[in-house]
């Protein structure tokens, strides 16, 4: 892969013994633009070279030791070798820079500890030259990032003297100790409570200082940032400009947004802090992990006002931010920031690759996109992927209609409003401005005289929740009754600046009706603090099956609570040092104090170790005994929790686990399809199956027929023991395990085997069950080794493209008894054009489309009942060129197809229609002759090639290919046609054929 895209991401609320990652394009949770500047504008990249960081060095090279960690050990970035082995990749680095006529003085980062690379202000130009130089094997644009308790700790189990902290650590004091949390994130208010002193002497002072390599980073604007023996480090991140775009924002690790010190004290914020919400006080809070040491690494900023996004930054400081919180010798890192849904590759995952295999844990959020079908971002195997749901805190509260009607939702201010005038805010625009900005409750948009002591109802969406109650209290109202729409995603339980119910969508549109009425009056009464039903999965929390590894990989890997988590916040925006949030940027720091827990107890624990404990002893039902829930009341399912809701206390103890490292990471990537990409040689690495990954969860998201999954457990224990199954079927299928007893013995490891037969499951729909390993052995505590299953049974397995040279195979595995068909339409050869384009020309701009020097255009037409194909092929190109093709509806802007990958194979496929189809050189030759290919493809057959067997009999689980010969084609040209395969009644498949003459 060459240059990459500048894209976003949303914040959520050598030897095979070790190979490192090279890049690969993603398609992340925003709009992707064009790469930034012109030919002569400078951007910034993220360059990553040859070889591994010191995390994973294994001592390859000639006078440098290896600087990885052994197994059970964390990295250590300062000792003589590391420092040395850094000192190489530095020079290697500015080589680089020197190789392809670039000053060294125009890099930025050097990243050395999990990244191997550098940080760079380059011309396009530039770029492209360092893209092609020896020793570099991937050039990234910098991406554009944007940020995404009090009852929780008991909730847990955490809490009392049967609780985690007491029977684990003797109480909160030591819940934790050695342990240290590095957050990325907004930054953190160090005055805050959460952060006080621990009480010394602290018993772990000889550990955390032989590890802690970090600082504390005053800043230069503001009031300066100071640290103690609780956290212990702050740094901060702005290489890449941001922060200037707001003057109010602290140019240090001072947190602005709130969002940082929300997620640090979640995670590891001291224990029984007394807090209070627009001065009324709600109780105390604690972090997961109290007493471990919190370092913050800020590299998110706060956005200008009026923005879509709050607090946002760069991939080029994530990075870094990564790179140093390791090299500090953080144990836990906690992630709350998105990413993508299709790719488990970026600049951000491969630093996690690397933590991870040094020993750090690694917590990200599952993502706030839910509550839609395959939503779930950070789809590695190398991180923990966090989904949110409720807690038990009570919070119901209910309007009452004059006609008598009652409307249960949430909120939390414990005040009653008695009987007043109701009015929907739409009804009451202010001067200026139009009922949609009134509807919504935007700051300014109500009438005051109007609204003056009355229960005022706005509308859920555009500006934040928060803001629509101040709006109304500045106003003159004296509650709120807060709708939903159709499409916002479940209740939240915020703290208002007046007495506010939020009702879901239809309850909203019956109170409306009912405001339009004369007279129309209504009350609120106090909140009930009765404990409610837990966990329920968040509207919000994104879901599998995920697009990376198309559903062979379950993701998320479990729940935690992020809805109304209470916890320490930055008073810069509204002078509260505590408040409510949600999302799974709240669910995954409770996950990270939880391995901080888990790391303190047992040191020798890895990151996968802690990772399986916490999947393997996780539980599916809620507080009622019955099935964990969706927000819309249906029973919730792995796509939705993972293994399930987090059970810390039998985490400690889970007997056995499923281990996996580097090695299996890379297969993993080479089964989906994502090896090749990132530079790997996937005939040097085992071949698997993705759903054979050794993993605590099962998935198949395509099962035909039949398909037998392999995993190991690990026997963490002192004791042999003997395990023995139970499984839950997933409907409609057969499940068998062998063997019926698995034997392992105290620090050994076993191997089964687990076999899905399709037989009544619905096809294309999943269904999902569990096998769950009991040691029912006597003279100590039982273990129960839980993993879910989710299969997807589908009546065929079929590429959805095949190439050939003469003539091209169809393998297609079928899920059925019957007649597998074979049609053809095509083959149609492609038009091809050739273009001269020169690099030195004016760079595309996907939002004003225009033809130069550097971009052809060509007007297409694609006739009623065809399909019409336009691209480059790589194979016509060296590995160094880079094209984009757009397609716009003719003679507008408006953009209906794209393919820029990163790679010069881009294909655009679309329907009827006319067509301004343009050829982009991004990088490239200084003169690149570009050859477009147009194709238009009909229904029928022309006669130049066969597909055969036409029909043929086949049996489930049977593999069967189709061959499409083609006759008499131009040698040297490619011609596009498109099998259809049926099974007498309906379509399976029409994968398209490509071949070449």
């Amino acid at each position: 892969m060459n240059l990459q895209r500048q894209a976003a991401h949303r914040l959520a609320v050598g030897a095979l013994a070790v190979v490192t990652m090279a890049g690969l394009t993603v398609i992340l949770n925003g709009s992707a633009t064009a790469a930034p500047g012109g030919a002569t504008d400078t951007a910034t990249y993220i360059i990553q070279t040859a070889g591994q960081p010191i995390a994973t060095y294994a001592g390859d090279r000639t006078g440098f030791k290896a600087t990885k960690p052994g197994k059970g050990k964390k990295v250590d970035a300062h000792s003589p070798e590391a420092k040395a082995y850094a000192q190489r990749l530095s020079s290697d680095h500015d080589a680089a820079l020197r190789a392809a006529g670039v000053s060294s003085t125009r890099k930025g980062y050097d990243y050395q500890t999990v990244f191997n690379g550098f940080s760079a202000q380059l011309t396009k130009a530039e770029a492209a030259r360092l893209a092609k130089t020896s020793g570099v094997t991937a050039v990234w644009a910098d991406e554009t990032v944007y940020a995404d308790t009090v009852t929780t700790p008991s909730f847990l189990g955490l809490t009392g003297s049967d609780g985690v902290w007491q029977q684990q650590f003797g109480g909160t004091g030591h819940a934790g100790e050695g342990v240290i949390v590095g957050i990325i994130d907004s930054g953190v208010w160090p005055e805050n409570p959460a952060f006080a002193p621990l009480a010394e002497p602290r018993p772990d002072s000889a550990t955390i200082a032989a590890k802690w390599h970090g600082t504390c980073d005053a800043g230069v604007t503001g009031t300066p940032v100071t640290c103690n023996n609780k956290l212990i480090g702050a740094r901060y991140y702005k290489a890449a400009g941001q922060g200037s775009i707001q003057p109010v924002e602290f140019f240090s690790p001072r947190d602005y947004d709130g969002h940082g010190t929300h997620t640090a004290s979640t995670a590891a914020g001291n224990t029984n802090v007394p807090a209070s919400i627009n001065g009324s006080p709600v109780g105390s809070i604690s972090g997961m992990a109290p007493a471990a040491r919190i370092a913050v690494y800020k590299a998110l900023w706060e956005n200008p006002p009026g923005s879509s996004a709050t607090a946002g930054g760069s991939s080029v400081d994530l990075v870094a931010a990564i790179n140093q919180a390791v090299a500090d010798g953080v144990d836990v890192i906690n992630y709350s920031i998105s990413g993508s849904t299709t790719s488990v590759v970026n600049a951000v995952e491969v630093a996690f690759f690397n933590a991870t295999a040094a020993g750090v844990f690694v917590a990200t959020s599952a993502g706030n996109e839910g509550p839609g079908a395959s939503t779930v971002a950070h789809n590695a195997p190398w991180t923990a992927t966090v989904a949110a749901s409720t807690h038990p805190r009570g919070n119901q509260k209910t309007a009452v209609l004059g006609n008598g009607a009652r409307y249960t939702g949430v909120g939390v201010v414990n005040a009653a409003v008695p009987s007043s005038p109701l009015v929907d805010s739409a009804a009451i625009p202010a001067s200026g401005r139009t009922v949609a900005d009134a509807t919504l409750c935007l700051p300014g948009s109500i009438n005051a005289a109007q609204a003056a002591g009355k229960i005022v109802i706005c509308t859920r969406g555009n500006n934040p929740r928060i803001e629509k109650g101040q709006v109304v209290k500045d106003a003159g109202g004296v509650g709120m009754i807060l709708a939903n729409t159709t499409a916002a995603p479940g209740l939240v339980g915020d703290f208002h600046a007046v007495p506010t119910v939020q009702v879901e969508a239809p309850a909203g549109d019956a109170i409306k009706a009912y405001a339009a009425t004369a007279g129309a009056t209504a009350s609120l009464t106090e909140t009930d603090p009765t404990p409610v039903q837990a966990p329920i999965m968040a509207g919000f929390s994104s879901t599998g099956p995920a697009l990376a590894g198309s559903g062979d990989l379950l993701k998320p890997d479990i729940t935690a609570p992020g809805v109304d988590v209470i916890a320490a916040i930055s008073p810069a925006k509204d002078g509260n040092n505590f408040n409510a949030e949600s999302g799974t940027s709240m669910s995954s720091p409770h996950i990270a104090g939880l391995a901080a827990l888990l790391k303190s107890a047992n040191p020798g624990w890895d990151p996968i170790t802690i990772k399986s404990a916490l999947m393997t002893t996780a539980y599916q039902l809620d507080n009622k005994g019955n099935p964990i829930q969706t927000a819309t009341g249906t029973a919730a399912t792995p796509l939705n929790f993972g293994a399930g809701h987090v059970q810390p206390a039998s985490a400690f103890n889970p007997g056995l686990v499923y281990e996996s490292g580097p090695v299996d990471w890379l297969a993993y990537l080479c089964a989906i399809g994502q090896g090749a990409a990132v530079g790997l040689d996937c005939s040097a690495l085992p071949a698997i199956d993705p759903s054979d990954l050794n993993y605590p969860s099962i998935s198949v998201g395509d099962l035909v027929g039949s398909q037998t999954i392999t995993r190991t457990v690990t026997n963490i224990t002192n004791r042999d023991s003997k395990y023995t199954p139970t499984v839950v079927a997933p409907a409609g299928v057969t499940v068998s395990v062998s063997p019926s007893i698995l034997k392992v013995d105290a620090g050994q490891s076993a191997t089964y085997k687990v076999t899905l037969t399709r037989s009544t499951a619905a096809l294309g729909s999943w269904a999902f069950g569990s096998i769950s390993w009991y040691d029912k052995a006597t003279g100590h505590r039982d273990h129960t080794v839980r993993s879910p299953i989710a299969v997807r049974p589908v009546a065929y397995a079929a590429p959805t493209e095949v190439v050939g040279t003469g003539s091209a195979t169809i393998p297609v595995k079928v899920g059925y008894t019957g007649t597998l068909n074979a049609s053809l339409a095509g083959l149609v050869p492609a038009t091809v054009t050739t273009y001269p384009l020169d690099m030195s020309g004016p760079s595309f701009v996907s939002t004003n489309p225009a033809a130069s020097s550097r971009t052809a255009k060509v007007t297409v037409t694609v006739p009623a009942g065809s399909i019409g194909r336009f691209g480059t092929y790589a194979a016509d190109y060296s590995d160094t060129t880079d094209l984009d093709v757009f397609a716009y509806a003719a003679g507008t802007k408006t953009l209906v197809g794209q393919a820029a990958d990163g790679d010069s194979e881009e294909l655009i496929t679309l329907g009827p229609g006319t067509y301004d189809v343009y050829y982009d050189l991004f990088a490239g030759d200084p003169i690149t002759n570009v050859k477009g290919h147009v194709y238009l493809l009909g229904s029928t057959a022309t006669g130049n090639a066969t597909i055969s067997p036409a029909s043929v009999g086949v049996t489930t689980g049977q593999t069967v290919t189709v061959t499409v010969a083609g006759s008499g084609l131009t040698a040297g040209l490619r011609y596009l046609g498109r099998a259809t395969l049926t099974d007498g009644t309906s379509t399976l498949a029409r994968p398209f054929v490509t071949i070449t003459g």
